[in-house]
């Protein structure tokens, strides 16, 4: 018979963690973020939660997306706003400019005319900059305009959309698998 399942411990999880003071300093995964107006700081801070896990490259915060240090964002990042490298920009095309300046192509989640579903990314789109929108709005048309493709989240139920930072989570973890399977 096998053992009964142990959940481990803080101090367990912790051995296998890079220490914050060196998270800034380690290789990432060649994956950008940018987050185009988003509203509220506890999606940000949910982010860039998930942006830490996920060893994110770089996030962009543009438009009116509140940045840190705000106590709402930090509530839901848990710090993760010191361990992830950030970057504001006014203009999200800015941004985008950047991440394609460090051979990054622009993919929008976003229900398009021409999305494919999120799992369809080829490890031949690395580096890839992942853009959500805002919550009730979501990419802006400007930014839809400037991307070289676009993934959805197949809906079953009777809402079309998930949370913005539910949905960022499911899709930046996808291609972290995408690319570690390269």
């Amino acid at each position: 018979m096998t053992s009964p399942i142990r959940k481990r411990t803080h101090q367990d999880i912790a051995a296998h963690r890079i220490p914050a003071s060196q998270a800034l300093s380690v290789e990432r995964a060649p994956i950008y973020g940018l987050l185009d107006n988003i509203r509220s700081m506890y999606n940000v801070g949910s982010i860039f939660r998930t942006s830490d896990g996920a060893l994110l490259k770089k996030l962009f915060l543009c438009g009116y997306t509140p940045s840190p240090p705000r106590k709402e964002i930090h509530k839901t990042s848990l710090g993760a706003a010191e361990t992830v490298p950030w970057e504001y920009c006014k203009d999200p095309l800015d941004a985008i400019q950047q991440a394609r300046s460090q051979g990054a192509s622009i993919c929008v989640l976003e229900q398009t005319d021409q999305s494919v579903p999120y799992h369809s990314i080829r490890p031949s789109a690395f580096p890839v900059c992942l853009v959500v929108g805002n919550e009730l709005t979501g990419v802006s048309p400007a930014v839809i305009r400037a991307a070289d493709s676009a993934i959805e989240i197949p809906m079953f139920g009777s809402k079309q959309s998930l949370n913005v930072a539910v949905a960022y989570g499911i899709a930046l973890f996808e291609l972290v698998r995408i690319w570690d399977q390269r």
